[in-house]
């Protein structure tokens, strides 16, 4: 089930999510002029590549199994074969880092998963902790 309040996805529109274990709400939306995926949480602006929607789901569809999101900050370890370790490899699609924000650029694996269970992209677990995704 999406967690989605309302919102089609624009900057005038945005749509209005909740991270996956349900505790914080914040807004996203495509900005297609400059290629972001961005997520507005109080007054921190994040922004991901566009390109990472696609890229997200065609990674869970080569995994074929539940991976689990994994959220870290930028600079902050992050556990191996997570979504979040995965957004930040070198050899992911874009060669590294989805954030296109210098300093901004991790907590991915929170707030990009709820934009593809949205899109009916994925499966994406709503539980305390140690959240996971699945490609449908």
């Amino acid at each position: 089930m999406a967690m989605i309040t309302f919102g089609s996805g624009t900057a005038g529109d945005p749509w209005v999510l909740k991270t996956p274990p349900g505790s914080s709400e914040y807004q996203a939306w495509r900005d297609e002029a400059k290629g972001e995926l961005v997520v507005q949480v109080g007054s921190t602006r994040l922004a991901y590549q566009l390109r990472c929607i696609e890229d997200l789901h065609a990674m869970l569809k080569t995994r074929g199994d539940w991976v689990t999101l994994g959220n870290a900050d930028e600079g902050k370890p992050v556990q191996d074969g997570t979504v979040e370790a995965w957004a930040r490899d070198p050899g992911n699609p874009p060669g590294g880092y989805y954030g296109t924000r210098k300093g901004y650029r991790g907590r991915f694996g929170n707030y990009v998963p709820p934009v593809l269970e949205l899109l009916g992209l994925a499966e994406v677990e709503h539980n305390p902790r140690n959240n996971r995704m699945r490609a449908l």
